[in-house]
């Protein structure tokens, strides 16, 4: 309701409306100026705690109790359930009111009650073992597909993404969809030119849910997936697994040859979970790897003795969307990550099916990367004892 009459004063005052709620709250968060922040009537939720010395309550509901004692604003639709039947009907509850809620939902979320019981569930990487979401039905829109883009990600993977016309899905206009890989085009018959059905994946990602077929053109052709990368034209293939099976994903085998991997790990590798370097978002290594300047994470330590060194012509600074203190500031963004944790280290470098949670496992072990290096350079031999070492960490495993 907040959202709606926003976008009304908006639109009186002659200014672009926003698309949907998550965006303006994101929008409103984000504001320099707190005096608008104020204006946009934001509203929330309390549902969690954060890092608390002992356990607030001993249940989950509890704790509601609690906090709604204390003033905060908590949903009344949370209700405790027993057993698998009481929430399936809470589910289909929920979803009869969904319409009717002042507030958008995708479904609802089951936790187990018992605060003791969640600390010994705990969690696997981010996700809580003690809940557990129940989506609803996605909404879905038709649009026509207008084509299909190959894009290369940091491991070679070469992954198809659907050009749409624009075309309203839960509120957001989605011009963009998933096509996840070359076996799923071909299960679904996904040829340039189909009309499409198009949904939300739980409510966030788009994807292309099946083809109508009564309304294909008649020159519209199977597609027919690239076996050439390309941004660098390397041969790309699908690796076969131990068991002989063919990987899902196809993959550039040009490795840091391939502009577009290098790019990718590149951003990567100054991501927030990673290096976490201010000021080199995705724009600005785009820029910098066309011109030259960082084609490798060692470049990037080296860019201010480069940019200051005499005779230099193309100073950063020089360049336009950079001044004498955004460049100031990246430099000294740059020179506080020469030392950083080790698990964040190993993230960075993006070694494919090395995780947050397998960094800090390695980083755990061995302590410093030099020992991680040479266990790892040792283990190139099947039977040896570090690879023997490697295997028995806990949740790293042989392959």
């Amino acid at each position: 309701d907040a959202f709606a009459a926003l976008n009304k004063s908006r639109e009186a005052e002659d200014e672009s409306l926003f698309a949907n709620p998550r965006n303006a709250a994101a929008g409103s968060m984000r504001q320099l100026d707190s005096r608008i922040t104020a204006k946009r009537r934001l509203h929330c939720f309390a549902y969690a705690w954060g890092e608390t010395s002992t356990p607030p309550a001993k249940t989950q509901n509890e704790f509601i109790g609690k906090l709604r004692a204390w003033g905060f604003n908590v949903n009344r639709e949370i209700e405790v359930c027993r057993g698998v039947d009481d929430l399936l009907a809470y589910h289909r509850k929920i979803g009869e009111k969904r319409q009717k809620l002042g507030y958008d939902i995708d479904g609802v979320v089951y936790k187990v009650d018992r605060i003791d019981w969640q600390e010994r569930l705990g969690f696997v990487s981010r996700a809580p073992r003690w809940a557990i979401a129940h989506k609803f039905p996605a909404e879905q829109a038709t649009t026509v597909l207008r084509g299909i883009e190959i894009q290369v990600g940091r491991t070679g993977a070469l992954t198809p993404v659907a050009r749409l016309e624009p075309v309203t899905v839960g509120g957001v206009v989605v011009t963009n969809a998933t096509l996840h890989n070359e076996d799923e085009i071909a299960r679904k018959d996904i040829r340039v030119g189909d009309t499409v059905v198009v949904q939300r994946a739980g409510d966030v990602i788009p994807q292309i849910v099946r083809v109508i077929e009564e309304k294909r053109p008649a020159h519209a052709h199977p597609y027919s997936f690239p076996h050439k990368c390309p941004a660098c034209g390397s041969a790309a293939v699908r690796e076969i697994d131990e068991k002989g099976e063919a990987d899902a994903v196809r993959r550039c085998t040009g490795g840091l040859v391939c502009p577009a991997q290098a790019v990718e790990r590149l951003k990567h590798f100054c991501s927030r979970n990673a290096m976490d370097i201010e000021g080199l978002g995705d724009r600005q290594i785009e820029f910098f790897f066309a011109r030259g300047l960082v084609r490798s994470p060692a470049d990037i330590f080296t860019l201010q003795a480069r940019d200051e060194a005499p005779g230099n012509l193309a100073r950063i600074r020089n360049f336009e969307g950079f001044g004498e203190t955004s460049v100031k500031n990246l430099f000294a963004a740059i020179e506080a990550r020469r030392r950083v944790p080790l698990n964040r280290f190993i993230f960075a470098l993006g070694m494919r099916r090395i995780g947050e949670t397998n960094a800090r496992r390695l980083a755990r072990h061995f302590g410093t990367f030099e020992a991680l290096r040479a266990t790892a350079r040792a283990a190139k031999a099947a039977d040896s004892e570090a690879r023997a070492e490697i295997n028995n960490i806990s949740g790293v495993g042989d392959v």
